[in-house]
């Protein structure tokens, strides 16, 4: 676990981020030889920095014309971006010659230009199977149409198979991104009381990620209570929190692209639960950890997946309980929910997930719950260490190493 400052230092090894553009290349290259493609044309913000380190502002939504990356067999990538002067003038990593004008792919005309660009640089790649990250209607009709002699196949797939084991460097961003996650929670907490609207507390983390270096938040961000706990209500309102309401938390800051993203759930004020709130936090903790001790080489994405789907192991989840992987997508494979035969595959050591169930019934309330998980040789890697409401619990489980140790 990342112990140490955010910010590089001469004096010991932390983020080699040199390292981490190589070896997210190197992947990216190897996995696109492996696939017999020709060239990789990528349009998806996060693919582009995966491929080129390349940050722009972030967004909830694919912008395309903003920056594309096109990844050719056996060559350097190149990058065509709106911020053409920055990127050449502060990312000597990329030869200036490979940065180009942005990519106008919202029109066909632009799709054109950038088509020809792509062609003389690229050669007669550009004849052979292409494969493309994002494939919109527009693009269907006309990348097809300047560019004729190519075969077009499923890119991200080809991207993906690169992604889903993590550097060392990666795993290093990953943690830091938790433990800036954690401040936010620490900075939510010591604000938690009756009287305030979720969207303050949000606030409230949300300034803490800033402050610390977040580029962004993992999702809109969820600050929901009382009745909106169940059925669950997954944003932030401007309802005022009473005491006794049950919030749940689910936040996550971005530290150089990759997301920390975990969730809680409080009783507000200094106020006991239920007996039935109990038992339901019970059961959404007890699946929480008993999937992410799937999380061990020789398991498969499955095995963590058949407590979150099983309606025996988690009764009350109202089909909201899941997880994802992630990287510099939030979300994004190995999948652990709702899988078909197809989308099953073996787990190895750099995985990440993100395991989230729920449990919940109206009039009483309802509890999601999770951690992000690294992939183990003999056991789980769970880096979200943040303690749950002890409150709400009966049982520690073993792989929770900081529930019960706040009071002796």
């Amino acid at each position: 676990m990342s112990e140490f400052g955010l910010m590089g230092v001469d004096w010991e090894e932390r983020v080699n981020f040199d390292r981490l553009r190589r070896e997210r290349l190197q992947k990216a290259k190897d996995a696109l030889e492996k696939s017999r493609a020709d060239a990789l044309f990528i349009f998806a913000m996060e693919d582009v920095r995966y491929v080129t380190g390349f940050r722009s502002h972030l967004g909830p939504v694919a912008i395309l014309g903003l920056a594309a990356a096109v990844l050719p067999r056996g060559r350097d990538p190149l990058l065509f971006t709106l911020d053409m002067s920055h990127s050449k003038m502060r990312m000597p990593w990329i030869k200036p010659e490979n940065i180009m004008e942005r990519p106008f792919i919202r029109t066909e005309g632009g799709t054109k230009k950038w088509a020809e660009e792509v062609q003389a640089r690229i050669g007669k790649l550009a004849e052979g199977k292409i494969g493309v990250d994002i494939w919109t209607y527009g693009l269907s009709q006309w990348l097809p149409k300047y560019f004729p002699k190519a075969q077009f196949m499923d890119g991200k797939e080809i991207l993906a198979q690169a992604k889903m084991i993590k550097t060392q460097d990666e795993i290093e961003c990953q943690k830091i991104a938790t433990i800036i996650t954690e401040a936010g929670f620490q900075a939510f907490l010591e604000h938690l009381k009756p009287g305030l609207k979720e969207c303050e507390l949000l606030a409230i983390a949300w300034q803490k990620f800033t402050e610390l270096g977040s580029e962004w938040t993992q999702c809109a961000n969820i600050v929901c209570s009382g009745p909106y706990t169940a059925p669950y209500r997954r944003f932030t309102s401007d309802r005022v929190i009473r005491e006794g309401d049950l919030v749940i938390v689910d936040i996550g800051a971005c530290f150089n692209g990759y997301w920390g993203d975990f969730t809680r759930t409080y009783v507000c004020g200094d106020i006991r639960p239920t007996k039935e709130q109990i038992e339901l936090h019970q059961e959404c903790y007890n699946t929480l950890f008993n999937a992410c001790a799937e999380a061990v080489v020789g398991k498969t994405n499955g095995d963590i997946g058949k407590h979150l789907n099983d309606p025996k192991k988690n009764p009350n989840s109202d089909g909201l309980s899941g997880g994802h992987g992630a990287g510099l997508n939030p979300w994004e494979p190995p999948w652990v929910a709702n899988l078909s035969p197809d989308a099953i595959m073996s787990l190895r050591e750099g995985m990440l997930f993100s395991i989230e169930p729920y449990a919940g019934k109206p009039g009483i309330g309802g509890f999601r719950l999770e951690n992000q998980v690294f992939v183990g040789k003999t056991e789980p890697d769970i880096i979200t260490k943040l303690s749950f409401d002890e409150r709400l619990l009966k049982d520690v489980h073993p792989f929770d190493k900081t529930t019960g140790r706040k009071r002796l």
